[in-house]
């Protein structure tokens, strides 16, 4: 076996992140009567917040904001674009959707086959997350993920996030993996593979969406079951 550690990414790569954010939302339109409130489209509404949070979660990544200001503004930035400038009811809705989205468990297709897969040949499994740490060990938990890692890295427990190399080190180390026998997982180029590169680990660029690569990974696959043809 030329690897021993696999480093997965979780949210897009193995839990639908899309699908489960979309239905929490979906909820939460309902229940908080945001269409009395102004409201009138619930597509527009999931539009411009797929928008807000894109951006929130790129000035995150750079240290532009903190965890909390994500959380909320992307709910106050989306009722700003309707016209409702409630900041008690964004946060509102910004802990209600943490409290909900973790409980979903739509995941991509052979999600567990694959890592059932994996498992039965020795493989030992992880995660490198910028997600946030209880909602991701949540997540797991609801979708009956959890005994398949061994280490759950997220950016809130290495204090760093994907793609700097400082939370692949740590992930290293707390795994007491060789970077030689590692390979990170993922979905995103900018994010899991450009990030794995610039520690010096392998890559799997799991590209759900066939995307027109823009870098060079390791392996390219287009579903989870292509793993098989790896390892």
């Amino acid at each position: 076996m030329k690897y021993r550690h696999l480093f997965f990414d979780l949210d897009h790569t193995l839990w639908d992140f899309d699908a489960n954010s979309r239905q929490t939302l979906q909820d939460l339109y309902a229940s908080m009567n945001l269409a009395d409130r102004g409201v009138d489209d619930f597509e527009k509404f999931h539009t411009r917040y797929l928008v807000h949070n894109d951006k929130l979660w790129e000035r995150y990544r750079n240290g532009f904001i903190r965890v909390d200001e994500l959380r909320w503004k992307r709910m106050w930035l989306t009722l700003l674009d309707f016209k409702i400038g409630s900041e008690p009811l964004a946060r509102e809705m910004g802990v209600a959707f943490l409290d909900l989205l973790p409980t979903r468990q739509i995941l991509f297709p052979h999600t567990r086959e694959i890592l059932d897969y994996l498992s039965g040949k020795q493989y030992q499994m992880h995660l490198i997350t910028n997600g946030f740490e209880q909602t991701q060990h949540a997540k797991l938990r609801h979708a009956g993920l959890s005994h398949y890692f061994g280490q759950v890295i997220t950016s809130e427990g290495s204090n760093s996030l994907k793609p700097h190399r400082e939370i692949f080190e740590y992930a290293l180390l707390k795994s007491g993996a060789d970077r030689k026998e590692s390979i990170m997982l993922g979905d995103n180029e900018e994010v899991d593979i450009q990030g794995a590169i610039n520690a010096g680990i392998d890559q799997v660029f799991v590209n759900h969406l066939r995307a027109v690569p823009t870098l060079r990974p390791t392996y390219m696959v287009h579903s989870l079951m292509e793993l098989k043809h790896i390892f």
